[in-house]
């Protein structure tokens, strides 16, 4: 049994929560949160125990890992505390504000002989092991080029101050559009891009705040970039183009160009999302055929996007508790990562030099404005 601490009981809070149903070697030894009020709400909600103060929670000595689920620009220094009072750390994106602060926290754990790693854990997903396992069958020959898309469309048109947990906590609009949509979705992306294809060697960046008002109540507010897009050329050839939104139509795929064929993922939110595969010369299925005959004869484009190829069975049935959607994302299986790693001895998959390196190329995309240069061994 590993036992958790979790910090900060805001709107992802639910996510872990509903999703630690699937591990039950992690059991929550209590939580804390800032908000008085928020935390009693959340722990009455799931019967947890709650810790007074953060001193407290990072004192118990029941605690393994310390689940660090703050606002972002909390991490590093409750990053540091944990790893200085013993504990393992799990944390949501980014580890740190900083590239090198983030590479800081990686050298004080291996310092002290603990681990820390990063969210997101939609890389242990059952879509993206299908994915890596189509690639390395060879069904696209060599992966050249990579499309990401992390738009979210126009939230701050929505109605987001009505937005709530499971457990009722609000959704921090007013935060997210301030830290940016870059650092708050970017990972998602970026998480499938290093586990496919390793470390980037190279990314050329650009940001921009697109839309200044964002509504009642963002007056005064210092904004961040609400769009951003990258290039990145990884050390093992592919290119990828990401790109991250809060005002264009909701899109969340992968599409992965290979010299023989292409897997389109549909949503890297969906723990088993379709996956499409089609390979260059062969006949599409009948139904892409006919709404593309359409499309030409009637000289219009369908208003539904074309995904293409053939949807690959996803071998057996899941029974993982997902949140509801769109964040249909088994949080908890980082932690789970972590804690396996941690009773075998071996590295979690979500390790520290791959959170750091998630650190760093969000980190840029977020602020843009040029080239950033990796060393491609780490």
């Amino acid at each position: 049994m590993t036992r958790i601490a979790l910090i900060g009981t805001g709107f992802v809070a639910d996510y872990y929560a509903t999703t630690l149903a699937n591990y039950p070697k992690l059991e929550v030894a209590g939580a804390f949160d800032t908000d008085s009020a928020r935390l009693k709400t959340f722990c009455d909600h799931y019967g947890y125990t709650a810790y007074p103060d953060l001193d407290t929670a990072l004192a118990d000595a029941t605690v393994d890992i310390v689940v660090n689920l703050t606002p972002p620009d909390h991490h590093y220094a409750i990053n540091r505390s944990a790893l200085d009072a013993g504990k393992h750390v799990y944390c949501e994106k980014p580890l740190a504000m900083e590239p090198g602060q983030a590479a800081a926290l990686a050298e004080l754990a291996a310092s002290k002989g603990l681990r820390i790693s990063g969210a997101p854990a939609n890389a242990l997903s059952d879509a993206q092991a299908l994915a890596a396992k189509l690639i390395a069958n060879g069904r696209i020959g060599t992966p050249r080029l990579v499309y990401a898309e992390m738009e979210d469309g126009a939230v701050f048109r929505d109605n987001w101050r009505d937005w709530r947990s499971v457990s009722g906590a609000r959704w921090p609009g007013l935060h997210e559009f301030e830290i940016g949509c870059t650092l708050e979705h970017a990972g998602y992306a970026l998480g499938w891009l290093i586990a496919l294809f390793g470390r980037a060697k190279v990314v050329e960046t650009f940001s921009a705040l697109t839309f200044p008002d964002k509504g009642p109540g963002t007056e005064g507010l210092k904004l961040a970039p609400d769009f951003s897009v990258g290039c990145i050329e990884f050390a093992s050839g592919p290119v990828a183009r990401l790109t991250c939104g809060l005002a264009a139509p909701r899109d969340r795929s992968l599409t992965i160009v290979g010299d023989e064929g292409t897997i389109i993922v549909r949503d890297l939110w969906d723990h088993r999302s379709p996956v499409h595969l089609s390979r260059f010369g062969e006949k599409e299925p009948f139904l892409i055929r006919l709404l593309k005959l359409y499309e030409r004869k009637s000289g219009r484009h369908l208003p539904a996007k074309l995904f293409g190829g053939r949807v690959v069975p996803y071998p057996g049935k899941s029974d993982r508790k997902l949140p509801a959607y769109p964040s249909q994302i088994d949080f908890a299986a980082g932690i789970a990562d972590l804690a396996r790693g941690l009773e075998g001895g071996g590295e979690p998959v979500l390790e520290a030099k791959r959170a750091v390196h998630l650190t760093e190329l969000a980190l840029a995309l977020s602020r843009g404005g040029g080239r950033v240069e990796f060393d491609p061994a780490g």
